[in-house]
């Protein structure tokens, strides 16, 4: 019996052996970007399988491999890979002309639609992505309060250059940041009561998603409120992740209302998006006919794909039964997943809310960063090896964010599969690499 560094690297050795064509791209691309690649979560060792097409709930590589996808693109792919009344808008909005460096009807009407679902917006503007969301944020709080600390919690991650894991981080941007620990009410209420008169935002997910779909305690997300009400600080909530929650977000779920909110991710169908908005007298910095002084520049922030893919999308497809469904079938998928690791006793869990999950190497339970300390990494790679060699695509880091796509029976094959990984005889031997390509 291997150990599971033996068993790791078993897998890994399995997985590279069969895909060549996605290990010659590998090679290839290492030689002219960086790492290989031009987004750093897409990086897994051996290599990341290259895919070649996608469809439905389905991507399909370039070694002739067919996955079913629960990662949905880390909660932008909602939508799936090819829903119709997206794909129909944004090529009658491409054949009307792109780059139009104009104003036009649709960042209308995808504004209208998004005021009208988020109770904390009540105005908005666009941007390409939820970092650049959160980023224009921030410099509203700090403009419309004149002060300059920031509030953030410990593995949040709010966009590529503002994002907390155990320590400081080269590539954010330099805001004087107050960093606390998560869900913990006391050391925000400390930190408070020292540091309130000089905070100019407090900046937090409703579940953490990057950081483990860690699930915010309401009674902690209710003194957030509280404090930045008491203190004059921007509440912020980031909803780039958990505004698939609910049709206004977990806001609406959780019933607490920020300042401001960002968003991202699906919200475009599927293309680059980003947005934030908030109370009208804060958003009414970048209005000149109510005396705001601010810019917010952005070649891409109105474009045309972008903004006729979200009109269809929060017209035509995201309903309110379809979210309830798709997070129906996430707590589903959860819940089954947590009783499969408890019956076998594997030192695993999973976290999250609706169709927003992690998978984590350790028994649980799991409310901060804290408790994940001593968590296998091993062993969720492991699962990762062996629901990709069944078919079923899930982030490395155990993440899963299911589409409206998926089925109860694809949920049932997914409880199967973590079931063969738990009833093997040992956690060295989960990998198959008999599978037939399709």
């Amino acid at each position: 019996m291997m150990d599971l560094d033996q068993a790791v690297q078993a897998a890994r050795t399995a997985y590279a052996a069969a895909r060549p064509q996605s290990a010659g791209w590998a090679d290839r691309a290492r030689r002219v970007m960086p790492g290989g690649n031009t987004r750093t979560v897409l990086q897994f060792d051996p290599f990341p399988f290259r895919v070649e097409r996608a469809h439905g709930r389905l991507l399909f590589d370039i070694d002739g491999y067919e996955y079913l996808d629960l990662l949905g693109n880390y909660t932008a792919g909602l939508l799936g890979h090819s829903p119709e009344p997206v794909l129909a808008a944004v090529r009658a909005a491409l054949e009307r002309g792109w780059s139009l460096g104009s104003v036009h009807s649709n960042e209308v009407r995808l504004a209208e639609l998004i005021v009208d679902r988020f109770p904390s917006i009540d105005q908005v503007r666009f941007t390409n992505s939820g970092t650049e969301a959160n980023l224009m944020a921030l410099a509203v709080a700090t403009h419309h309060t004149g002060r300059s600390k920031i509030v953030v919690f410990e593995n949040g991650y709010h966009g590529g250059v503002i994002t907390f894991g155990s320590g400081p981080n080269p590539v954010n941007v330099p805001h004087d940041w107050l960093i606390l620990p998560y869900n913990d009410r006391a050391a925000f209420e400390a930190a408070m009561a020292e540091h309130g008169d000089r905070v100019a935002a407090v900046l937090v997910e409703p579940m953490q998603g990057s950081g483990g779909c860690i699930p915010g305690d309401p009674d902690f997300l209710a003194v957030l409120r509280s404090a930045s009400t008491q203190h004059g600080s921007v509440l912020i909530f980031d909803e780039v992740m958990t505004s698939r929650l609910a049709v206004g977000g977990a806001q609406q779920q959780i019933g607490i209302t920020p300042d401001m909110t960002t968003l991202g991710k699906y919200l475009a169908g599927g293309l680059s998006f980003g947005a934030f908005g908030g109370r009208d007298d804060l958003m009414a910095a970048f209005d000149p006919r109510r005396g705001g002084t601010l810019g917010h520049a952005g070649t891409f922030n109105n474009n045309v794909a972008s903004m006729a893919g979200g009109v269809a999308a929060l017209t035509e497809v995201l309903t309110a039964d379809v979210l309830h469904a798709t997070n129906h079938r996430g707590n589903d998928l959860r819940n089954r997943l947590n009783a499969v690791f408890a019956d076998h006793q594997t030192p695993m869990c999973v976290t999250g809310v609706g169709s927003l999950m992690n998978i984590h190497g350790i028994v649980g339970p799991v409310d901060s960063a804290n408790d994940l300390a001593d968590a296998d990494d091993r062993l969720k790679e492991l699962l990762f090896f062996h629901l990709l060699a069944v078919g079923i695509y899930t982030a490395r880091r155990g993440f899963i964010a299911l589409s409206i796509e998926i089925t109860d029976e694809d949920v049932d094959r997914v409880v199967a599969a973590v079931e063969m990984f738990c009833s093997a005889s040992s956690y060295s031997c989960p990998i198959r690499s008999d599978r037939q390509s399709p």
